[in-house]
């Protein structure tokens, strides 16, 4: 049987394996260079940051999205990849799979675009409360108002600089106007004919993890360095909206990007008919009629699948005179709008020769219109 310690014995003995334990933890602390006892303030936040390449990012993002990271993770990892380069701790222990929720705006919810929410997660890892706002608008309005994927996006595919050579040739851009994702893919499927599940649509949002990646490095770049300044301002048609539906009125509303994806524009069709329940096989647009007219004119055009269409006048010299429909999501059908010879601020035109010119998706065409004295 084994022996009985007495009490005083058994807390003699624990006291050594105490003592022996700390100067055990104390070596292993020494030899791994402090990490294991590590204070906390060695990853307080803000992280620590250096200056990217954003070109590299893009390369770094534009692989992991084909490597099961998706959008999110993608563009994020990208940046968080260069930084356990350059820096190593903390960067050495963050797992970039924590953004993996983003993928498809939100495990294919739709909702903010996962590149974006990548981008904006390293920034507010990197840059206090008090700067990381203005920062994050200026990736956001640049996404935004930009045609994406980048021609520097489209540029390394054709030149072969991917690891991931899944669609080497020059993608459409578009415009998505949103952050949301379901906007801004929809978009660019109507614009390039696309459907959601083909293989360039798949490319266009790896460059766009891409893109985003680099822009970021960009402002972080620049923020570092003393040099960043704020060019995003909120959008002109959101701001219009607030005037009515923000904290001035009826308070319901909070954004800073265009409603109009979304919403379309309610202000803008009023005088806009729909010839008949016909579906055409293509696009058109007629010549006005009357022409020459005074003081107004019917235009007439037709859509043959959903689009957002624009309808312009323009003057001779090419500058706008009256936006009669302004980028309004359609049915299919034919359709007619009326000019009364104004332009947008309900000015009366002098006579002279005006464009109408119609756009829906990537189908454009321009007629010439004479204003009569």
């Amino acid at each position: 049987m084994p022996k009985e310690l007495t009490r005083k014995e058994f807390l003699s003995n624990t006291s050594k394996y105490a003592i022996g334990a700390i100067a055990g933890v104390a070596g292993l602390n020494a030899l791994s260079g402090g990490k294991i006892l590590a204070s906390p303030k060695d990853a307080t936040w803000p992280w620590p940051y250096e200056a990217l390449d954003p070109e590299d990012v893009r390369i770094r993002a534009h692989h992991l999205y084909w490597n099961d990271m998706d959008c999110c993770s993608g563009a994020y990892g990208g940046l968080v990849e260069a930084l356990r380069e350059k820096i190593g701790d903390p960067w050495t222990n963050m797992p970039i799979e924590v953004m993996l929720f983003g993928r498809g705006g939100g495990v294919g919810w739709g909702t903010l675009c996962g590149a974006t929410n990548g981008g904006a997660a390293l920034i507010s890892l990197v840059v206090p409360k008090a700067d990381s706002g203005k920062l994050i608008n200026e990736l956001w309005g640049w996404y935004c108002t930009e045609k994406l994927p980048s021609d520097a996006a489209n540029q390394a595919a054709v030149d072969g600089k991917y690891i991931d050579k899944k669609y080497n040739d020059v993608l459409p851009q578009s415009v998505g106007g949103s952050v949301l994702c379901h906007a801004s893919v929809s978009q660019w499927c109507m614009i390039a004919k696309k459907k959601v599940s083909d293989i360039e649509r798949k490319e266009r949002c790896a460059r766009l993890a891409g893109d985003v990646a680099a822009k970021t490095a960009e402002i972080l770049n620049a923020y570092f360095a003393g040099t960043f300044t704020s060019t995003y301002v909120t959008d002109e048609y959101a701001a219009q909206c607030q005037t009515c539906h923000g904290p001035a009125a009826f308070n319901t509303v909070m954004t800073q990007m265009d409603c109009e994806p979304c919403h379309g524009d309610p202000h803008s069709v009023t005088g806009l008919i729909e010839s008949d329940g016909s579906i055409p096989s293509d696009y058109q647009l007629s010549q006005n009629y009357p022409n020459p007219f005074n003081p107004s004119t019917k235009i007439q055009f037709a859509i043959p699948k959903n689009e957002k269409v624009s309808v312009v006048v323009y003057d001779i010299m090419g500058q706008e005179v009256k936006r009669l429909i302004d980028h309004e999501l359609l049915n299919p059908g034919k359709y007619t709008v009326e000019w009364n010879g104004t332009d947008n601020f309900g000015k009366k035109v002098t006579s002279g020769i005006y464009f109408a010119r119609m756009t829906a998706g990537q189908y454009q065409f321009t007629r010439k219109m004479n204003l009569a004295k």
